[in-house]
């Protein structure tokens, strides 16, 4: 768990400078109000190199090949060894597991270990092997883990393989414009210099592409400078949070957006739920996998109507970004007693109506962007015919 090195300040207004260890900020945040302190700046002093997470399918294989050793007998320090050995794993991956490995065999817990491999490791997987390690159920987490990490994985397959057409699309697109720009336009030029006049869609084209040429870099110092100012207004908290908001309320992909993010909530508060971690923690961790900053920040208000004994399903009902079904089904779940189930088949259910959801918005998508293609590639041929039409047309009555 992470150990924190702060700065608050108390009733009074007197600094105090101390450590402390707790699972993330805002549990620190909640142990300092208890003893009236109120928090002003945190970092966690264990922290050390960051990695860059591990993906949802190596976590997925990991977790399956731990399990089934841990279940077949093998110890734990036997089953990591064999793990961090296994030569169709990248060089990073391997090195991971065996910094993990080499703090395991020094006595230190599996979670514990993996902990420390900053970032490398995502927290639901942390708390849910430190629940494992209490309870005595690693082989049994584990497989879960692998079943999470795999869904996780094909979700994300799936939405890579429904955008790739259309992002195909757009590139070929762009190619398409930029080739006839720069290849096509240049050789009928002259032809179009020696004309009286140009109709109107000959002389916005050849305008534009003379203007672009012309002032190509500070065209290009505008896009550097636009870029780095959107890098920087992302990572202010209020414009994100805004941004996230907003992606909530477009027309078919909002809709989509709430069906992934209730799909993602409703199976890591299962998977932990399930591994014995009381509700608060669950809620406490699973807010950190949701995906979306404005559903994020809506948390504390719901832990804390937790901690004052308020249900599961009235607290989820409050929290604005997830589909209204969710609020029910966990209600069903907790009058029936078995909220573990329900959560689990909520989870399949969404994720196959995220599927599905992808798939429409893909079938939109598609048209849109060939008629957005043609109606770019069509001012260009129209605007290069015209003048060559009227041209002829001219010679024709000349000739009569």
């Amino acid at each position: 768990m992470p150990k924190y090195g702060y700065q608050a300040r108390d009733q009074k207004g007197k600094l105090q400078i101390g450590t402390m260890v707790a699972a993330d900020e805002d549990e620190l945040y909640l142990r300092l109000k208890e003893q009236d302190l109120y928090l002003i700046d945190a970092e966690d002093v264990l922290e050390g190199k960051k990695y860059r997470p591990l993906s949802p399918l190596m976590l997925s294989e990991f977790n399956r090949e731990l399990g089934n050793m841990l279940a077949s007998g093998v110890t734990l320090v036997r089953a990591m060894t064999i793990l961090s050995q296994e030569e169709t794993r990248k060089e990073r991956e391997r090195d991971i597991i065996t910094k993990v490995l080499k703090l395991i065999r020094q006595g230190e817990s599996i979670s514990g270990a993996m902990e420390k491999q900053v970032g490398a490791f995502p927290l639901l997987m942390i708390h849910m092997y430190r629940a494992a390690e209490s309870s005595g159920k690693l082989a049994a987490t584990a497989e879960r883990l692998a079943v999470h990490y795999e869904k996780e994985h094909q979700m994300a397959t799936k939405l890579k393989s429904a955008t790739a057409y259309p992002k195909i699309l757009c590139v070929l697109s762009v190619l398409i414009v930029i080739f006839i720009v720069n290849f096509i336009l240049p050789q009928l030029s002259e032809l179009f210099d020696s004309l009286a006049s140009l109709p109107l869609p000959t002389r916005i084209l050849f305008g534009s592409n003379a203007f672009i040429k012309e002032h190509y870099k500070l065209l290009l110092a505008i896009l550097f400078v636009v870029a780095v100012v959107l890098v920087i207004l992302l990572k202010m908290p209020s414009v994100r949070r805004s941004l996230d908001e907003q992606k909530l309320k477009i027309p078919v992909i909002g809709k989509l957006l709430k069906t992934i993010y209730t799909a993602r909530f409703a199976r890591s508060l299962c998977s932990l739920y399930s591994a014995g971690i009381p509700i608060v923690t669950a809620m406490q961790i699973v807010k950190k996998t949701i995906g979306n900053v404005y559903i994020e920040s809506q948390f504390d208000g719901a832990i804390s109507r937790l901690r004052e004994g308020h249900s599961l399903s009235d607290t989820i009902e409050e929290i604005d970004g997830f589909v209204k079904k969710l609020p029910a089904v966990i209600r069903v779940g907790e009058e029936s007693g078995d909220l573990v189930k329900m959560l689990d088949s909520m989870a399949d259910s969404f994720d196959y109506e995220s599927e599905m959801a992808v798939n429409r918005l893909i079938g939109y998508l598609e048209p849109a962007l060939i008629v957005i293609m043609a109606v770019i590639i069509g001012f260009i041929m129209i605007a290069v015919m015209l003048p060559i039409y009227d041209s002829y047309s001219a010679i024709g009555m000349n000739v009569y």
